[in-house]
């Protein structure tokens, strides 16, 4: 029976065995949660629930590997994927032009600007730029519903009324991670996968009516570690496309090459989804945490300060120009990352610097054969877009022509090298900083920050308490003062940083705010023995 708590509850429950919504169903939650929704979420989660803990288990095993020494490398079982010749599906006409796309979470005034944006695509997030509340979750998705359905608008609290324009861009959904998991359904006893739930959901409710309007259900799929999780998401489409009734293959997903492991299974990855990709993405961000994680215990292998790893470091940018090679080969396109900058006002001169370094992030991306790039403001996209129209050229919707060929071949090694740089007194207190204002956003709920002139989510705030956490475990790292970073140095400046961010934001707003929560998770997962997964694991226990 689907029990449901709080104080609000739908005037009408749905009855479906093994299912328990542990949640209130507040006004127009019924319409999403359905009988027929529910029981489709439920399907998945009998079928493949059991899958995932599997592959969750064998990430942890693959890690212990790195932990005693290893190193991620080219798999030899599956060198004749790498070497045989065979192509992805064709492209959907809608999916072939990304040259800029923009993200951010699913709030309904953010999806409506996103979509009017000059920009191709919208990534609506569930992810890293959303706080998973259980609010945040269910108004995602009847704010996409909307969307999908052109009836979506908002007025502000001032009056102002926000609309769909004519021509929107691209719809592409992310969902979560396989690693969250969303305490407020069980099925038979079990907490379901909260990227089966965000998935299942959307594709239930809009698949049919964006193959109506000659789109169909897109999807961004983030931190897979593995082809066996590609493997896994291919199933879980064949079976949705079974169930709901749709054409084999109208599904299509772009793969985020976000963690250090699954760099070195690229075709792998788009060999198992063969029939659904259409492309993969460089996630930068998440990218840089993952090698911090993965090689954690690698003392030979630390970065130094976040500000100083950008795209030009030598592992980042083989990293950039395998990918674009490895998609070109195979029919798909290659996706470049973030810009994560956003307009200085009132600063000229700052103003001018930020967009001159975005200017010259995209022309890297470009010149090494990306079909499109990321933007986190729409003040960003004209420059995206005039860069990528250079690079692509006139009449043409990608670079899929572009195929690297006369590249030396990219060793292991090349995408394992450390980035040169300091560790400075700057740099950890940045980190603290951008950590502790982040996680205290996201425990009221919001989860993607404009913080000092950059848009941060989860996967910056993560890069920020790793490297605290690497310089912290491996003994002996000083700053440029020749202080030795440990524990104690930590929570001295964790302090210090506190009376700091309390002076930026004010006593009112400190007070109010949820940073001493902050602040304790931070210390928590900075100065543990072992480096903590994800912190929005931990973060997880404390939003409703």
């Amino acid at each position: 029976m689907m029990q449901q708590s709080g104080e609000r509850m739908a005037s009408k429950s749905v009855d479906i065995s093994g299912v328990s919504i542990l949640a209130p169903l507040d006004e127009g939650y019924q319409s999403i949660l359905s009988k027929e929704a529910v029981g489709f979420v439920a399907a998945l989660c009998q079928r493949y629930t059991s899958e995932v803990h599997a592959l969750l288990a064998r990430r942890s095993e693959r890690q212990a590997f790195f932990d005693q020494g290893g190193l991620p490398d080219f798999l030899p079982e599956t060198e004749h994927v790498r070497n045989s010749d065979w192509r992805v599906a064709p492209i959907p006409e809608d999916l072939q032009d990304r040259r800029v796309e923009i993200t951010g979470p699913v709030d309904r005034k953010m999806i409506i600007n996103a979509l009017n944006a000059n920009v191709k695509c919208f990534m609506a997030d569930f992810e890293d730029s959303l706080s998973p509340t259980w609010n945040n979750i269910v108004k995602g998705q009847i704010n996409l519903r909307d969307a999908v359905n052109r009836s979506i608008d908002f007025v502000s609290e001032q009056g102002k009324a926000y609309c769909l324009q004519d021509h929107p861009a691209v719809l592409i959904c992310r969902p979560r991670g396989w690693h969250l998991f969303e305490k407020h359904i069980t099925v038979d006893g079990r907490q379901v996968p909260g990227a089966l739930m965000d998935f299942g959901l959307y594709v239930f409710h809009n698949a049919q009516a964006l193959l109506d309007q000659g789109s169909g259900p897109y999807f961004y799929l983030p931190k897979l570690q593995s082809h066996l999780e590609a493997r896994l998401w291919n199933e879980i489409m064949d079976f949705s496309e079974q169930y709901l009734g749709l054409e084999h293959g109208v599904i299509k997903a772009t793969i985020l090459i976000e963690t250090l492991p699954a760099v070195f299974e690229m075709n792998e990855i788009l060999y198992e989804m063969r029939d659904h990709i259409v492309a993969l993405n460089c996630g930068r961000w998440d990218y840089i945490f993952s090698y911090i994680k993965t090689l954690r215990e690698h003392g030979d292998r630390i970065q130094p300060d976040r500000t100083l790893v950008g795209m030009d470091k030598p592992f980042l940018d083989a990293y950039s120009r395998l990918l674009v090679k490895t998609c070109h080969r195979r029919g798909a396109l290659a996706m470049g990352g973030m810009a994560a900058f956003i307009p200085i006002k009132g600063d000229e001169g700052k103003n001018a610097e930020a967009l001159s370094r975005v200017r010259m992030d995209k022309e890297r991306e470009a010149s090494n054969g990306h079909d499109g790039t990321w933007v986190a403001h729409p003040g960003l996209a004209g420059i995206a877009m005039e860069v990528f129209d250079h690079y692509i050229g006139e009449g043409k919707k990608n670079q899929l022509a572009v195929l690297r060929e006369s590249d030396t071949p990219i060793s292991a090694e090349d995408l394992l090298a450390v980035s040169d740089g300091d560790v400075t007194e700057v740099g950890l207190r940045s980190n603290i900083r951008v950590a502790v204002r982040y996680i205290e956003a996201w425990l009221r709920g919001q989860g993607c920050v404009p913080l000092y002139n950059l848009m941060e989510d989860a996967a910056t705030a993560e890069i920020s308490r790793t490297q605290i956490w690497q310089w912290i475990h491996h003994k002996g790292i000083t700053l440029e003062n020749e202080r030795e970073v440990d524990s104690a140095l930590f929570r001295q400046l964790l302090d210090e940083e506190l009376n700091n961010i309390k002076g930026e934001v004010g006593e009112e707003a400190f007070s109010k705010g949820k940073f001493s929560e902050a602040s304790r998770i931070m210390d928590q997962i900075t100065t543990a023995p072992e480096c903590v997964e994800f912190l929005t694991l931990v973060g997880y226990d404390y939003i409703p």
